[in-house]
């Protein structure tokens, strides 16, 4: 690994929604945003997370590039300005601190509502867009591997990922809440991306019936209308559809598509009573909407955790799942020792074959040639059994956190260079 393993993190924790959404990257977005760090940073593995609640810069490097980072997502985002975005940017510079930042994003403990299973599929996106862009290399490999094992520990071995305790579930049961007193309520859901297909497979659970489904890419809406029992409609037809609804829900993102308080006006009864859901980043419903007749806009942070069972258990589950993180950081960390000592072991496995040829050089000549292969084979055994001993040491120093002596006096002896383990 080149550099230490460092976050720049923006999230709900400390940013508005109007901020969020400022800086917020669909995947076109993160992949161009990699494409510029890849270019214009001495970053060797990056990868860019974003999501509804958080944009996020994992890298490598030596040094904290916080403002560089800014700028390029200020420049991906069309606007040039940083100060506005900037003091909401976090910089977690610790390796250990960050890994463990990874670990604890992607299995959901800092999910709005804890233990959101749709993160996990963020992440894994992140990751393969990461790949793709050629700024991957075998630190990321090793700790994305090592952040889905524990995670795939975290749901067999816990009630973490118990019941439906999502942002997709709490949609519904808002939903729920907000038209009780609407008579067999149309629900319209548009987009069927990662947050909009769990919505609609929620409300397989729900007492609602009538639910349309609409995307830009109509098959996709038949796939998930032909599971779950819902009905679908055209794109060509979505003013129509939203006009018709009770209940809208909304998961495409605002710089694509966007419900303005002028379009709702063109509707036959623009004064009908209407609730609107915004599931998008950035937003895709005009909040404005709400001084128009008896209308409701409701965000991704109006939408909270309800207190079910389900989240009870979550609850109560996170030590557990705090200790298969620990574990596993533990674990990784031993595996960044190695190899950091790795090259210097390779450097003494080379000093001493270096010796050993030219001790052989020197008698090999007065041997036959079934003699020279048999000491051929005899001293590279001795080799290698002489080279096991502080492979052996090394390693269980590692896994006490402290191979740096082994490795400062296994340079002195035999004036080797020493690369010095992460901290």
């Amino acid at each position: 690994m080149q550099g230490k393993f460092k976050v720049l993190t923006l999230s709900y924790k400390n940013a508005p929604i109007h901020i969020r959404e400022a800086v917020a990257l669909n995947e076109i977005g993160c992949r161009n945003l990699l494409d510029k760090v890849k270019e214009y940073t001495a970053c060797k593995e990056v990868m860019v997370l974003s999501t509804c609640n958080r944009t996020e810069i994992y890298y490598t490097s030596e040094s904290e590039l916080t403002r560089e980072l800014v700028k390029l997502i200020a420049m991906e985002k069309g606007f040039i300005a940083t100060k506005g975005i900037l003091p909401y940017f976090e910089e977690i510079n610790d390796h250990e601190a960050a890994v463990t930042h990874l670990f604890r994003v992607a299995i959901g403990l800092e999910s709005q509502v804890v233990g959101d299973m749709q993160i996990m599929n963020q992440v894994k996106n992140a990751y393969q867009w990461a790949i793709e862009a050629d700024v991957v290399g075998p630190f990321m490999h090793r700790l994305l591997h090592t952040v889905f094992s524990a995670n795939k520990q975290a749901v067999n071995t816990t009630s973490f990922r118990d019941g439906a305790a999502s942002v997709s579930y709490a949609t519904v049961e808002m939903v729920e809440e907000l038209s009780a007193g609407i008579a067999d309520p149309k629900v319209l859901l548009i987009g069927v991306g990662d947050i909009g297909r769990d919505v609609c497979l929620n409300f397989q659970k729900s007492h609602i019936g009538k639910l349309t489904i609409i995307n830009r890419t109509h098959h996709k809406a038949l796939e998930l209308a032909e599971r779950t029992g819902a009905g679908t409609a055209y794109w060509e037809n979505v003013w129509r559809e939203i006009e018709k609804a009770d209940v809208v829900i909304c998961s495409v993102p605002g710089d694509c598509f966007f419900i303005s308080g002028e379009k709702m006006k063109s509707f036959s009864n623009p004064l009908s009573p209407k609730i609107f859901l915004d599931l998008s980043m950035p937003r895709s419903i005009d909040v404005a909407l709400e001084n128009q007749g008896n209308v409701s806009v409701y965000n991704i942070d109006d939408i909270r955790s309800r207190t079910t069972e389900a989240l009870e258990r979550r609850l109560a589950s996170i030590p557990a799942v705090e200790d298969i993180i620990k574990e596993a950081v533990a674990e990784f960390n031993v595996w960044v020792s190695e190899l950091t000592f790795s090259p210097v072991l390779q450097q003494f496995k080379n000093h001493l074959e270096q010796i050993r040829k030219q001790e052989l050089a020197r008698y090999v000549k007065k041997l036959s040639p079934e003699e020279s292969q048999l000491i051929e084979t005899i001293t590279q055994r001795m080799l290698n059994k002489i080279v096991k001993l502080p492979a052996i040491e090394l390693k269980a120093a590692c896994q006490r956190g402290e191979p740096d002596n082994l490795l400062d006096s296994l340079s002195i002896l035999f004036d080797l260079e020493k690369t010095k383990a992460v901290n």
